[in-house]
């Protein structure tokens, strides 16, 4: 019961902080509701970024996959945080410096082209749904495991706070709201990252505490049957971990909730020291994560494996109420079997199926650390969820009414009614994220691998091409966004086992998570090869991008 109050006590702590700031910092045109007006410090600006970024993915599920994944999942570390230095270094200035509030208007106006806007708008709209899906599922299973009700029901939950808070503010209440939520998730992963580290090793620095409990974790491993933990591409070959880890860091080129990030500085200075904080903010939670999933494997193994069922923990009985941890009894001994292999194949010896997505969240209470860790946990999983659900929506929001309301359905819109289509897409947007939540294709951190591979492929090409060769046409982008998002998508939607086709990876045997990087090939490919086949661009367009990679006068 204590246990319950305490994390009642900090979500409704939390969320009525999110809350205050939103109708704090509310907003009554545009250019607060798109940029926040574009007057954030760097250095609270850099601290919102790594909020956005930081979803549930990276809190919830990524040292989750690094539990199960051991080395080989490592390619999320490595993916995210050399795309965001590929992002904050090569593109974010330049995209800066030509002045368009979204990434479809910087394509419109590069490309010359109302179409390429269109075409750009409708991938940002895809890309950023799939990717709120993963936040959606996320606050699910937090709210389903420490509230106990169903997952559905968290999700409605946390599309209810966000869009509040999300539709109120705009683009300066998510900032502010960010900022606060980057507090409560890195501290959130760090105190108890901390506990652990000393309770297993005697040392309070996660990242130094590390390679002592990896070393005890692979002899545990290896006597249960498992490759060793810290042994390469013993779960995902070679080449999928190459490909998975170039489709992620590429995504982050080209996701727009992020892009967006560095338009609500006042300069382009700014913009570039809002990718050095964030960078600093990144890696504070990146570095601890791979210790983060080895404390929880071995606890995991320690306090469950080779015990009597009916002694099983409380934590353990707790999570198999919600479906995400499960124990089949094949050999009728009563005692807790862990072995390589498939808990639903009857071939296998192995006894006990976990949802990665539940190792964070469980970690404390595994380790037996006190309930205000939990809650501390739970606040942190919910901020991590929900800033960057706010940040995709208004993507989303700002595609759809500035990039093609405004544009193309109604030019002359005042400010006003613009502002009123922004915040009810925004709305929509939430359902329909709501409804993929409810109903996910996969794992948090493999669903929001898919929204890297979609926007590798479609943004990727056509944002790199059109600030680094003046030869690129709006022909060639047109096609080269069409092309890799129609291969990619289409990929993942027949082989991805979450959305009831299923197929076998007919590709070299690529995994769905790892495609977009093909994608983004063709989508190179495509895009110059067209280019090169149609008239080239006007002069004053060419001219343009000379200019946009060099310093004023």
């Amino acid at each position: 019961m204590d246990v319950q109050i305490d994390i009642a006590a900090a979500i409704g702590l939390t969320f009525l902080l999110y809350i205050g700031i939103a109708i704090w910092s509310r907003v009554s045109s545009t250019r607060g509701f798109y940029v926040a007006g574009q007057g954030v410090p760097p250095v609270l600006n850099g601290m919102a970024t790594a909020a956005d970024w930081m979803s549930a993915a990276s809190f919830i599920s990524m040292a989750g996959l690094i539990s199960f994944l051991g080395f080989d999942g490592a390619i999320y570390l490595l993916g995210w945080t050399g795309g965001y230095v590929l992002l904050a270094l090569l593109l974010a200035p330049f995209l800066r410096k030509f002045g368009k509030f979204t990434v479809p208007a910087f394509i419109g106006a590069r490309y010359y082209s109302g179409t390429a806007r269109v075409v750009a708008a409708f991938c940002a709209v895809i890309v950023s749904l799939t990717y709120v899906a993963g936040q959606m599922r996320g606050a699910g299973i937090v709210f389903s495991r420490f509230l106990e009700i169903p997952i559905g029901w968290g999700v409605i939950v946390g599309m209810a706070v966000v869009a509040f808070y999300a539709i109120l503010g705009g683009m300066k209440g998510i900032t502010y709201t960010q900022v606060a939520q980057y507090v409560v998730l890195i501290t959130a992963f760090l105190i108890p990252a901390v506990g652990i580290g000393v309770s297993l090793t005697g040392i309070p620095i996660p990242q130094i505490a590390f390679p002592e409990v990896a070393a005890r974790l692979d002899g545990v491993m290896a006597d249960l049957g498992f490759a060793s933990y810290t042994s390469p591409f013993t779960n995902i070959s070679g080449l999928n971990v190459f490909l998975i880890a170039m489709a992620l860091m590429c995504g982050t080129a080209g996701l727009p909730h992020v892009i967006i990030r560095f338009y609500t500085t006042r300069t382009v200075s700014g913009a570039r020291w809002t990718g050095v904080y964030a960078l600093l903010f990144i890696g504070l939670l990146y570095t601890t994560a791979p210790a983060v999933a080895a404390f929880a494997r071995f606890n995991l193994v320690d306090t469950v494996v080779g015990r009597p069922y009916a002694e099983r923990p409380e934590w353990f009985r707790s999570w198999e109420e919600t479906a995400l941890i499960q124990f089949s009894d094949k050999d009728d001994d009563g005692i807790i079997d862990y072995a390589p292999g498939d808990l639903n194949d009857p071939a296998s010896a192995n006894e006990l199926g976990i949802d990665p997505d539940i190792m964070v969240l469980a970690n404390p209470e595994i380790a037996g650390m006190p309930s205000w860790v939990m809650a501390i946990v739970v606040a942190g999983g919910l901020a991590a969820a929900l800033s960057t659900a706010s940040g995709l929506l208004l993507v989303i929001a700002s595609s759809f009414s500035h990039d093609i309301y405004k544009e193309f359905i109604r030019k002359q819109a005042t400010e006003r009614e613009e502002l009123l289509v922004a915040r009810g897409s925004m709305l929509l947007a939430v359902l329909v994220a709501g409804l993929l939540g409810i109903y996910p294709p996969a794992f948090v951190a493999e669903v929001v691998a898919f929204a890297f591979g979609l926007a590798a492929a479609s943004f990727f090409p056509a944002i790199v091409l059109g600030i680094f060769d003046p030869r690129t046409t709006k022909e060639g982008a047109i096609s080269g966004m069409s092309a890799g998002l129609l291969f990619t998508g289409a990929y993942i939607v027949t082989v991805a086992p979450g959305f009831g086709i299923g197929l076998e990876p007919w590709l070299l045997g690529i995994s769905p998570q790892g495609i977009g990087t093909v994608g983004m090939l063709i989508g190179f490919a495509v895009t110059w090869s067209v280019s090169r086949m149609t008239a080239p661009p006007p002069e004053g367009i060419r001219e343009l991008v000379e200019n946009l990679r060099y310093p004023r006068g």
